[in-house]
């Protein structure tokens, strides 16, 4: 696994936690019969709970993970080589993103399905990315306390002004654009409120890269991680509630009715301490390969369940029609599937790369030589029918 000291190893095992419980979670909320989804029901309730700390915690770790590599490189600004790199990853997660949503067949028949415009998690990554570099590049003159006080503060005003901006249909953007914004034509996640989740990311990697060689970090850390984050879950409802009546401001009551970013907030807390708290035990090398690749892993679930490119994927073939057990065994399979295909790829990435970078040559010379043959009969056609008419010389 290698020496290094300054890596941050139990990150790796939340990423690889996140991304295999948003596997499972894509594959039986996706196939699962409707019949069998009872909130009632103990374990389905504990499940349904526990998907929707997926999304939160994959983002925060996204966000920790790039600015915690941006500030450790000296140079500052623009002179820092992660802020091109970022940039350029970012652009390639939008990239993906759509390509992903892209149906080849409706191409053929000169058409974009609705679907390919609408936002998905990549996208949002992806700009989420872009928006820390911005914050990192604005402040890179300023105090090194002004970068992440920045971090933090997008996040509150994302999280407590989210009651105003959900209900915003956004009608005068381009709907390609509103999709960013608004669930209204279908978009699963939006930038708004999902990026304060990478700025809290970004926030607590600038604490941990200012405190990575101190004793105390984790004796500290844990315990203040498990009560913040327990705080937030059992008590903010509370205190937005009691903060609009003293102050009479709507929108703290309507926080207290719909209070799910800050408990998602407390829960990704919760999670941090607890991997923390057993990241000695946290060092098995495939798991820690899973959080390293894990955009793989996604491009793979997402071709398998949803159909990428062909529109043929298990989502088409059951969806909402599988019993619990059936669902179970196949997320089962399917996580390990996803998992094996994506270290695979992995393991085999420079030769893939190798032989698809041959493959496409091949096919520009291919498409090359047809067009050079394409043109030179043309060219003798036009010139024949010229002829024909007396309007070029023999």
């Amino acid at each position: 696994m290698g020496t290094n000291k300054t890596r941050l190893y139990f990150i790796d095992a939340i990423r690889a936690w996140a991304i295999l419980m948003m596997l499972q979670g894509h594959f039986i909320d996706g196939l699962l019969d409707n019949a069998f989804r009872d909130n009632s029901n103990f374990v389905f309730s504990v499940w349904q709970y526990f998907r929707g700390i997926t999304a939160p915690v994959f983002f925060t770790v996204s966000g920790f993970i790039f600015t915690y590599l941006l500030i450790k490189v000296p140079q500052v600004g623009w002179d820092n080589p992660r802020v091109k790199k970022g940039l350029r990853r970012g652009v390639q997660l939008l990239i993906i993103g759509y390509l992903l949503r892209l149906n080849i067949l409706g191409l053929f028949v000169g058409e974009v399905y609705h679907g390919f415009y609408l936002v998905d998690v990549l996208h949002c990554i992806g700009l989420s990315i872009i928006g820390i570099i911005g914050a990192y590049v604005l402040t890179a003159n300023f105090k090194k306390w002004v970068f992440p006080f920045l971090l933090l503060f997008v996040t509150l005003i994302l999280f407590v002004f989210e009651p105003l901006y959900k209900e915003a249909n956004f009608h005068l953007l381009p709907q390609a654009l509103a999709n960013y914004f608004t669930k209204s034509n279908g978009s699963v996640f939006t930038i708004l409120p999902w990026f304060g989740y990478a700025t809290l990311g970004g926030f607590i990697s600038v604490l941990f890269s200012g405190f990575k060689n101190h004793k105390y970090l984790y004796p500290v850390a844990i315990p203040m991680f498990l009560i913040i984050g327990s705080i937030i879950i059992f008590f903010s409802s509370d205190f937005f509630l009691a903060l609009s009546g003293y102050t009479g401001i709507q929108l703290f009551a309507d926080i207290f009715f719909n209070n799910y970013l800050f408990i998602r907030l407390g829960d990704v807390l919760v999670v941090f301490a607890i991997f923390m708290l057993f990241r000695k035990f946290l060092t098995n090398r495939t798991g820690l390969r899973l959080g390293q690749n894990t955009l793989s892993i996604y491009v793979i679930h997402f071709i398998i369940l949803y159909g990428s490119f062909t529109g043929l994927g298990l989502y088409g073939f059951f969806h909402h029609s599988l019993s619990p057990w059936p669902v179970i065994l196949g997320a089962s399979v399917f996580m390990i599937s996803c998992s094996y295909l994506a270290l695979k790829y992995e393991d085999n990435e420079v030769l893939i790369k190798r032989n698809t970078n041959y493959i496409l040559k091949n096919i520009n010379i291919a498409i090359q030589q047809a067009f050079l043959i394409v043109f030179a009969t043309l060219r003798t056609v036009i010139v024949k029918v010229l002829r024909l008419f007396g309007m070029a010389k023999n």
